[in-house]
């Protein structure tokens, strides 16, 4: 598996008690709409390996994972350090308005007053707010995502229409 076909989880931050446990720091919202979960895959030497999880326990943005086979405190601490990723087929389908981050790279962007903007080239997200990253005329455009801006996402048209605060575009286009 490659990590084009996968999402982003978190990292291994540390080691958790003496039995083998790490601490996963999960880094991705996306991680939590996950229900059943047998494995992870962790990037060792740029490799996504799976390893299987014997136990797991939540709490706040961690997860203290016992995988199969890692029973000692040398073996767990081998993994701190290493990225956690899923593949993106465990991801359940989100429908109207709602999408991952990976799923609309690519859509067509509508404004209901400038038109076409350009396409998505990357969703940036930031602890307080996720944008829409599009590059119109060799410059960068943000758009918040957000219910207020965010009309419709159609998904067989890969299009997305947005109404955007009024001087939003213009101050990234009239630089």
């Amino acid at each position: 598996m490659t990590k084009d076909k996968c999402f982003y989880v978190g990292k291994i931050v540390k080691t958790h008690g003496l039995k083998g446990e790490v601490t996963l720091r999960i880094d991705n919202e996306q991680f939590d709409d996950i229900e059943e979960l047998n494995y992870f895959l962790l990037d060792v030497n740029d490799k996504l390996i799976p390893f299987f999880i014997e136990d797991i326990a939540y709490h706040s943005n961690k997860a203290f994972v016992l995988f199969q086979d890692l029973k000692t405190l040398e073996a767990a601490s081998q993994l701190v350090g290493n990225n956690v990723y899923l593949p993106l087929e465990l991801l359940p389908e989100k429908t109207g308005n709602d999408f991952y981050s990976h799923e609309v790279v690519g859509y067509l962007v509508v404004d209901e007053i400038k038109g076409v903007l350009g396409n998505v080239n990357e969703i940036i997200e930031y602890p307080t707010q996720s944008l829409i990253q599009i590059i119109k005329d060799g410059k960068e455009v943000l758009i918040p995502i957000h219910d207020d801006i965010i009309k419709d996402v159609n998904r067989e048209e890969k299009k997305i229409c947005i109404k955007a605060p009024n001087g939003l575009i213009d101050m990234y286009l009239e630089k």
